[in-house]
């Protein structure tokens, strides 16, 4: 009963629109202040051209399970006689014959299960192609982001640097401080243009990777917020490395397959069970010359008939039973090994985790102390003209802190988008 139960599930499954259920596997998703990028998830499940190639093959594994289900066909056999035999009631003139071979009792649900297994497994590949998409994708818009602000960024830098050039020219003019502070100045604005350079090309870059990640128009312009939300993980270390052998979409496409070889296995042996067979003959009978037959004369003959097919020849089906078991081994530590991948894939990544949230917290500080150190020197180098070298290079690291803070929430944001991917896209922030 089992099997049936697994076999309609999926059946009903089956009868529902590629559309329809790429559009409900995008509930689950993290619901925050993030619309836009939710918006992006959500055009990517519909669009994407590899996510869909994965879902059509999960149909077909579906369409296996009535084919290896269903009964042999049906034997139906017309004879003529062309000299006819001659009977007692008369001569047979045709003979119609009708069978039905019947596998060993369970053969056929086994066989089905196998399938119900790997439409499982397929399943499985595309919730992890869904995963790994949105991950692809939450990691190129947190990284667009992080560019974005590198822009605006150091575009606010430009024009402090061409104020500062205008406060030295004018110091320059009055003789309290050299003409070598406007060339420093310069220089510094030459590397903040290339720099500005670099990030703008990076930009059109990363759009179009995204773009083809969706796979959307190219002039859609993508849609950052000024500043990323804040978010903190819910659940503990162990629980997500829990988690994570629990839900992975690779550890659960192989325990399907682990399931379906254990089917196979089963099937394979009642397969090499005998097969019934169940038939009916029908003989047609011309008159009898004889006129003492009486109402028997040319009566047609039917024969019901019941017969087993017996393999004698076991080599081939134990030879199945024993691949089965093979592939079953195989799979099963196939599943301890990506076990093994998938823990030290975690600690690499909490790890980052880890790291990008003591970064923001450090270039938090360190950006607050830039600038009061920025001010400082500021007034002073207003009143006497002094050590302008220094206010340069308080100014670079009032740029460089503010960078590495954004690039920092960017990196944090990246981490839990992949453990989410390792969780199976399961809710995990808050």
């Amino acid at each position: 009963m089992k099997c049936i139960d697994l076999n309609k599930k999926w059946v009903s499954q089956r009868s529902k629109s590629s559309m329809a259920i790429l559009m409900i596997v995008f509930i689950g998703i993290t619901v925050k202040a993030q619309t836009e990028l939710d918006s992006y998830l959500y055009v990517g499940a519909q669009n994407n051209p590899g996510l869909r190639a994965n879902f059509s093959s999960y149909h077909a594994t579906l369409e296996k399970i009535p084919q290896v289900g269903s009964l042999p066909n049906m034997n139906l056999a017309f004879g003529y006689f062309i000299s006819p035999i001659e009977t007692r009631v008369g001569p047979q003139q045709a003979k119609l014959s009708v069978s039905q071979m019947f596998p060993w009792f369970g053969a056929l649900n086994h066989s089905e299960d196998v399938y119900v297994q790997r439409a499982k497994a397929d399943y499985e590949v595309f919730e992890e192609s869904k995963s790994k998409l949105f991950f692809d994708i939450k990691s190129v818009y947190y990284n667009i982001y992080y560019i974005e602000k590198g822009i605006s960024i150091t575009r606010d830098n430009l024009g402090i640097l061409r104020t500062f050039q205008q406060l030295a020219l004018t110091k320059v003019e009055t003789g309290k401080s050299s003409v070598v502070d406007e060339l420093r100045i310069e220089m510094e604005l030459n590397e903040l243009e290339n720099k500005l350079a670099f990030l703008l090309d990076s930009k059109i870059a990363m759009e179009a990777e995204f773009h083809q990640l969706i796979n959307d128009s190219l002039t859609t312009p993508i849609q950052t917020p000024d500043s990323l939300w804040n978010e903190s993980l819910l659940l503990t270390r162990e629980l997500i490395l829990d988690s994570i052998s629990a839900n992975n979409h690779l550890i659960k496409q192989i325990e399907y397959k682990i399931s379906s070889w254990q089917s196979a296995e089963i099937a394979s042996k009642k397969m090499g069970g005998p097969e019934l067979i169940v038939g009916l003959d029908y003989s047609i009978i011309g008159k009898s010359e004889n006129p003492n037959l009486g109402n028997d004369n040319g009566k047609d003959a039917i024969m019901p008939m019941i017969g087993i097919s017996i393999p004698l020849y076991r080599k081939k089906y134990n030879s199945l039973v024993q691949e089965a078991s093979y592939h079953m081994e195989s799979s099963q530590f196939e599943k301890v090994n990506k076990q093994n991948e998938l823990t030290i894939l975690f600690e690499k990544v909490y790890r980052d985790y880890s790291d990008a949230n003591r970064r923001i917290d450090l270039y938090k500080r360190q950006t607050r102390l830039a600038d009061k150190s920025l001010n400082i020197l500021l007034t002073a180098y207003s009143s006497d003209g002094k050590n302008f070298e220094e206010v340069l290079r308080i100014q670079r690291k009032v740029l460089d802190y503010s960078l590495e803070l954004d690039k920092a929430r960017a990196d944090k944001h990246v981490a839990v988008a992949f453990l989410e991917y390792l969780m199976g896209s399961k809710v995990l922030i808050g």
